[in-house]
């Protein structure tokens, strides 16, 4: 039997609150993958950035708190697409002091 045959075998058995259980543990797991996030030393000194651009989430977290909408960003930025922004600000919630630190020493530049 596959991992994945067991795993739902075991799930069938299970009662709602051990089903959240798990999936708790699941999102744990994946909670610092963000597949549209990537940092690359070769791409803006490593700095995390929307993948297929070179724009840093702090860049995006920084113009938002500054009080420029999502509308305004995708406009400004015609590469980026609404679930770029969607994944910049979910990475910023996970690595809010990163990002935060990355946003004071580019200000300080």
């Amino acid at each position: 039997m596959s991992l994945l045959a067991d795993a739902e075998s075991l799930l069938s058995n299970m009662t709602r609150a051990e089903k959240a259980q798990v999936l708790q543990w699941v999102v744990k797991d994946l909670g610092d993958a963000f597949p549209d996030i990537e940092s690359n030393p070769g791409i803006c000194g490593g700095e995390p950035c929307i993948v297929r651009t070179r724009i840093p989430v702090w860049v995006l977290v920084q113009a938002k708190k500054l009080g420029t909408s999502e509308s305004d960003l995708l406009k400004c930025y015609p590469s980026l697409r609404a679930e770029d922004l969607a994944s910049a600000w979910a990475y910023y919630r996970v690595h809010h002091d990163d990002i935060e630190k990355q946003i004071k020493e580019n200000e300080e530049d």
